[in-house]
């Protein structure tokens, strides 16, 4: 493995794995080509591309992206059984870089009602698996499913045994979004200091969004020490969805008063990743959805605005541009005040006295009144209809 930066934090994305795994957004194999080329100009470092063991059509999207896209690593998903091994094998076999990311549940409730195996025997299988992938990989991942459900002392043996098995990441996911940022933070720090060999592999947070704090557990563990986040565009995944890449890229970038840590990811490319997804699965969204969100730099309200005009970090801490949208909005409603109406005015090249600009912000207040949006339409029509004569400028 090549030597990088310690404070770098690997972005492994696995829209394709887990975020098609959300309800009505399975993707056809062109579809999971042709955003796997956009992850690839997104600067991730790894693509989780499917489970080929699965299906024929998750076989064939593994085996088509790891032959077209190269740059990333690109990874396959395999339970500790030796078919799906195999499977991998074969799926990955024209990987520029490869890696194979095996998993066995860990905790007391998936042992006993969905293995049926006792604590030793799941750790013997996952050591047996780590040393078939050995085999065919120098790159091997391993996760211990529903790990913040299973007891942390187990989880110090079963990473022990993996990494002397070969393991050269393991991951430590949040399988059902169940823990808490200082509760996931702490068993990151445990793991960090008992785990025999963890200084020589990268620990991996998968953070489900169950409870609304998937991208908090996300920072909350590189605190501790995780140099790899598993995430994908949108937050789309399982149930709830998983850590949005968008805002783990974002917070590591924008509070550097907090973090030293960067990823490589090209963040101008966050907002095109994101009409992407969308557009793909079908799955909008919404408004308000921190960083690519159509309202994520938009500004109504009137004492925003008129601070946004002065200095725009009055109410941005981030620039829109940064993230690929053209700029900040100013959008016109009954909350708009004068600055707003005058920058609208400027843009449009429109001269009005100052009397009629107050005359003009009543108007749209009142029209705003009875409709939720506003156009630039509606607002030359209010012009027309209160006779307002302007020049333009």
């Amino acid at each position: 493995m090549m030597k990088r930066d310690p404070n770098q934090i690997l972005i492994f994305d696995t829209t394709l794995r887990d975020g098609e795994q959300s309800p009505g957004a399975s993707m056809t194999i062109d579809e999971k080509v042709k955003m796997a080329h956009q992850l690839n100009r997104l600067g991730v470092n790894i693509i989780e591309a499917g489970f080929p063991v699965i299906s024929q059509g998750d076989f064939d999207a593994v085996s088509r992206i790891a032959e077209a896209v190269k740059g990333p690593t690109i990874c396959a998903l395999a339970r500790c059984v030796e078919k799906d091994i195999m499977a991998a094998v074969e799926a990955l076999k024209s990987a520029e870089n490869k890696r194979i990311h095996v998993f066995i549940a860990t905790s007391p409730i998936h042992m006993k009602h969905k293995l049926r195996m006792e604590p030793q025997d799941v750790i013997e299988r996952a050591v047996e698996s780590i040393k078939l992938a050995k085999k065919y990989f120098d790159d091997i991942e391993f996760s211990a499913e529903d790990a913040t459900r299973s007891e942390s002392d187990f989880l110090v043996k079963i990473f022990s045994a993996v990494i002397e098995a070969g393991a050269t990441t393991i991951n430590v996911p949040d399988t059902v979004g169940y823990t808490m940022p200082d509760e996931y933070a702490r068993l990151i720090d445990k793991l960090n200091r008992e785990v025999k060999g963890i200084d020589d592999v990268v620990i991996s947070v998968h953070c489900h969004n169950d409870l609304g704090v998937a991208t908090a557990n996300s920072l909350a563990a590189i605190q501790k020490g995780a140099r790899q986040v598993e995430c994908t565009i949108n937050g789309i995944g399982e149930r709830s969805g998983n850590a949005a890449l968008e805002e783990v890229v974002m917070s590591l970038r924008t509070r550097k008063d907090l973090y030293d840590q960067f990823t490589t990811i090209e963040t101008t490319q966050l907002l095109n990743s994101s009409k992407m997804v969308a557009e793909i699965t079908g799955i909008n969204v919404q408004y308000n959805k921190a960083i690519v969100g159509k309202n994520a730099f938009a500004h109504e309200a009137g004492i925003h605005q008129h601070g946004v005009i002065a200095h725009r970090e009055t109410y941005e801490i981030m620039r829109p541009e940064d993230i690929g949208f053209t700029g900040n909005d100013m959008v016109i409603g009954k909350h708009s005040g004068r600055h707003a109406i005058k920058q609208w005015l400027d843009n449009n090249k429109i001269n009005l006295t100052e009397e009629q600009i107050s005359d003009l912000s009543s108007q749209v207040k009142a029209f705003s009144d009875t409709r939720k949006h506003i156009s630039d339409a509606d607002i030359f029509k209010i012009l027309e209809q209160t006779n307002m004569h302007y020049a333009k400028v």
